[in-house]
């Protein structure tokens, strides 16, 4: 696949996927955690801001695969 189409493909993708990952994890913590503490919803949305970078670096090593790399 030519290394344009990869990473609109990617691209899309990743923008596709933040935000449904965005809306299941503010429907979650409306519908399980609000009569919870406000360290609770802290705590939740630190890790869930954090946790979409894992599955993000694997599309974005998949958009920039097969390169070649020279040394300058």
């Amino acid at each position: 696949m030519p290394i344009r189409l990869k990473k609109l493909v990617g691209t899309l993708l990743l923008v596709v996927f933040v935000a449904v990952y965005a809306v299941l994890a503010t429907a979650y913590a409306t519908l399980y955690l609000s009569a919870s503490a406000t360290y609770v919803h802290l705590l939740y949305f630190f890790a869930t801001g954090i946790l979409w970078i894992v599955p993000a670096m694997f599309v974005i090593r998949w958009m920039e695969g097969g390169r070649v790399q020279r040394n300058s």
